[in-house]
């Protein structure tokens, strides 16, 4: 007697197709109402807060009184009018004889920078 090897039946596995939603379109009338004008923003921290400057840091600058962001603003303009930065490392300033009397004579990293400018800073 031969020995019959049932087949198992093929179970598939269907993928209940799930209804699809309508689009609901919400039709909502918009509102016409005028702008208001644009409120200026209050100085807060340090744009707050004015600082007489040296003599030396105020030739870079050209002002006697500004915040320190300002400042930072001015020297970086400054550096970069001059092409101070040093062409093989960019985070090297080689600063000139103006900018030498504020940050001095070596060659000083602009991470550094920020502090070498608060010796120049006295609070208004």
């Amino acid at each position: 007697m031969a020995v019959r090897k049932r087949r198992k039946a093929k179970q598939t596995t269907r993928k209940r197709k799930t209804p699809k939603r309508k689009a609901t379109r919400k039709t909502t009338r918009k509102k016409t109402s005028r702008k208001k004008p644009a409120k200026k923003r209050k100085a807060s921290g340090l744009m707050k807060m004015n600082y007489h400057l040296s003599a030396s840091l105020a030739t870079v600058c050209g002002t006697k009184k500004c915040s320190r962001p300002q400042v930072m603003k001015k020297v970086w303009a400054y550096i970069k009018k001059n092409k101070l930065q040093d062409n093989q490392n960019r985070r090297m300033i080689n600063p000139d004889q103006k900018l030498g009397s504020v940050l001095g004579d070596r060659p000083i990293n602009m991470l550094k920078m920020a502090g070498a400018l608060s010796k120049h800073l006295k609070q208004a």
